[in-house]
């Protein structure tokens, strides 16, 4: 294990303030990342994706780097641009 999995396993462990808002912050992180990567995988810039959703430029860069409070409707709209289907799991 890395040390900075030992540190956030730790820190998780003595502080639950720290768990929650690190847990939280992840997820939004994943969301934004994963949606960079289809992004790029498909071969397009912030600036074309924004034009096949109608939206600008920053508003791809915000969800690319802090995808907070994203409605599920632009994920779909994102998903079917890179023509890919949102799939959401409860685990």
């Amino acid at each position: 294990m890395s040390d900075l999995k030992k540190y956030i396993e730790n820190r998780k462990r003595i502080d639950p303030s720290f768990e929650k808002g690190f847990d939280e912050g992840y997820e939004q992180f994943k969301i934004g990342a994963t949606l960079r990567q289809m992004r790029e995988s498909a071969g397009l810039t912030q600036e074309e994706l924004a034009v096949k959703l109608k939206t600008k430029k920053t508003a791809i860069s915000r969800i690319e780097n802090h995808a907070e409070d994203i409605k599920i409707s632009t994920l779909e709209r994102a998903a079917a641009a890179l023509g890919k289907k949102l799939k959401i799991i409860f685990a």
